[in-house]
Formats: C-alpha cells, structure tokens, sequence
C-alpha cells in the first residue's frame, strides 16, 4: 500500500514523495516570453511535491495562444529557465518541462496576424481566452504535410534546450484541446492524409514527437498529458476507448516513464481501463480530495496524484495533505496576470508549514 509521502521511481526519476504539481498556466512570464525572477520564487514554494510538471511551454512564437506564457525556443528563455530548475532542485524536487503547442486555440492578435494552425480548417465553438474585446475563435489553416514536419522540429528543439537548461524530463502537451489532441480526436481531425482517418493514422504526430523526445532523453524521461473525456476546447472523439488505449498501448511499448491523465471520477471514466494497457507510471489528476488522493495510492489506482488549482492556492500542500488541514480557497480572478499586481494570487498565499 503506497502512501502520499513515501518514494516513487518513474522512469529514471527518483521522487521523493508521491505528490506532482500538475502544469498550470499562470501568465507571468514577460512578453518576450522569458521566465522571471517572480516565477522563480512561485516554484521554489510549491517544490514540497515530488515532481513539478511547468506551466504549459511553448515552443514557438506561432504556438502561443495566450498573453505571457513562457517559452522554450530560444537560448535566453532557457537560461532564464534554469534559475527555477536550481531553486526546485535545490529541495530534491524534480522538475520535468510541459512542451506546448496551442493550435487552433489562438488568434491572429496573437500570431502577427496568422491564422491559428489546426489539423482540419474547424473552429471551435466559443470564445479566446482572455483577450479583450472577446472574439469567437476564427477558423484555423488546416496544416500541411511540410508544416507538421516544421512543428515536429520545433517539439526537438524545444526538448533540446530543455535538456541544455537542466530539466529531468519533458512531458507533451497532448491534452485540453491543444494540437497534438486535435489530430488525435476524431471530431477536430477529418484529414484524409496519413495523419487522418484511422486511429493509427491520428495518432501519428503525438506518437512522432514522443519519438523525438525519447531520441534526445531516453524514454525513461519523457511523459505525456492527456485528456481521455475530451471535455475541453469543443472536443470529442467517436470512441475514446479505442483511441486513448491505441495510444496507451503505443506509449508502452515505447517503455516511457509516466502518463498524466486528467479524467475526473464518474460512471463513464475509462482511466481503469486505460491504465491496464499502460506499463510505466499513472499520475491521476482533476477533482481529487486529501481523501480520494490517498485512496487512490492505497489501493494502487494510481502511481502518483496531481493537484492543479489547490497547488495555486496552498503552497504548502504535501503537510496540508499529511495532516488532514483545510485549504485555501483559490482566486480564479487572479489565476492570470489580468492586474498590475503579479503577486497578488500568485507568490502571496498564507502557508500554514514555514
């Protein structure tokens, strides 16, 4: 029976605890998408977990979709990054990059004018996030094969330096709605390439980068978010099943180190069935409770637990956890930087363990 605090190994990781802090996007990097001395000091206070999966990175000026989110794709971003891997590392924490590519959740204000990128030319229902005035989502350029070769290379290249900053690992982005889940869902991918139609087919880009990144790391370093409900950015699939467990069954003969799944618990989840056609580590994630996270690991659900919004509000959360105390509530007004204040909701959170 696993509990909360004791080791872990996954992959060539050696945890110390059982706890992840799941990638979250907080919008503070500056606007040439380098990391900053304030975000520094928000991971060093949350380096109680285990393992520190980044905020979503991106890995190239055209896959943002977002004000100030950070980069990977050049030299400065990444030495600018190895002033939080030292502060994690510094605690025995790991500290493993979220490679990210937004796809058709863009907007041209946001790419120089360019349309979004997108398997198909579909856009999805409702509004951009957080850009003001609000704006439906515009139709995206449905990629060509020489452009998806262009984006692997980027993925490389943002592995690259993630590996010359100092990082443990690299994870894909493959979840929420984002590029490489819309090639791999049915509902945003009618190709009638080879990167469309059959399961084999929409799972060719997700499974080419993990390639890409095992080549540059070894498998026992990279890991793989996703999002089995599809349930995010006008997403679906006409038999999730059959897709995320082609894909859990490619990534295990691959031998790589984790899956990040984020499937709350409900009568039609298929994270069970998921798991049993994955060799390497489950780290379960979304809704979870001190209750329910422990329950999890005690009777081997999950190799590890995830904890997204509550690690926002609750720096402190692994002695939380421990002893059963109350959290702080989260401020979703200041979950981005939407203020002159960066602080504000985001390093100021009152921690119970000093």
């Amino acid at each position: 029976m696993a509990e909360l605090n004791t080791p872990l190994t996954i992959g060539d990781l050696q945890l110390k605890n059982r706890l992840v802090m799941a990638p979250l996007t907080r919008a503070r990097s500056n606007p040439e998408r380098v990391p900053t001395d304030l975000m520094v000091k928000y991971y060093q206070q949350r380096a109680n977990a285990g393992l520190i999966l980044t905020e979503a990175t991106v890995i190239s000026p055209k896959a943002v979709g977002y004000a100030n989110t950070p980069g990977l794709w050049n030299k400065t971003q990444a030495q600018a990054w190895t002033k939080i891997i030292d502060a994690v590392h510094a605690q025995n924490t790991k500290i493993v990059a979220q490679l990210w590519h937004v796809g058709r959740v863009s907007d041209p204000e946001l790419l120089d004018g360019d349309l979004p990128v997108a398997p198909s030319a579909i856009a999805p229902q409702g509004h951009v996030k957080i850009l003001r005035p609000q704006r439906a989502y515009t139709t995206p350029h449905a990629l060509t094969l020489e452009e998806i070769k262009t984006i692997i290379e980027q993925y490389k290249t943002s592995a690259q330096l993630a590996k010359e900053a100092g990082f443990d690992g690299v994870e894909l982005h493959a979840a929420n709605g984002y590029l490489i889940d819309e090639f791999l869902q049915s509902t945003t991918n009618v190709r009638d390439d080879e990167y469309g139609g059959s399961v084999e087919n929409r799972a060719r880009l997700l499974l080419e980068v993990v390639d890409e990144f095992i080549a540059i790391w070894g498998a026992g370093r990279v890991g793989v978010h996703l999002s089995p409900r599809g349930d995010a950015e006008d997403m679906g699939d006409a038999n999730p099943l059959e897709t995320f467990g082609y894909v859990m069954e490619q990534l295990s003969k691959r031998d790589v180190a984790f899956v990040f799944v984020r499937e709350y618990k409900a009568e039609d989840s298929i994270s069970p069935q998921l798991r049993e056609k994955f060799n390497g580590a489950w780290i379960a994630n979304e809704g979870l409770t001190t209750e329910s996270a422990k329950t999890l690991l005690a009777e081997n659900k999950a190799d590890a637990v995830a904890f997204g919004k509550a690690f926002i509000a609750n720096p402190d959360l692994l002695y939380r956890l421990e002893n059963n105390l109350p959290w702080n509530e989260p401020d979703p007004s200041t979950f981005y930087a939407l203020t002159d204040d960066l602080e504000k909701g985001y390093t100021d959170y009152p921690a119970l363990q000093k």
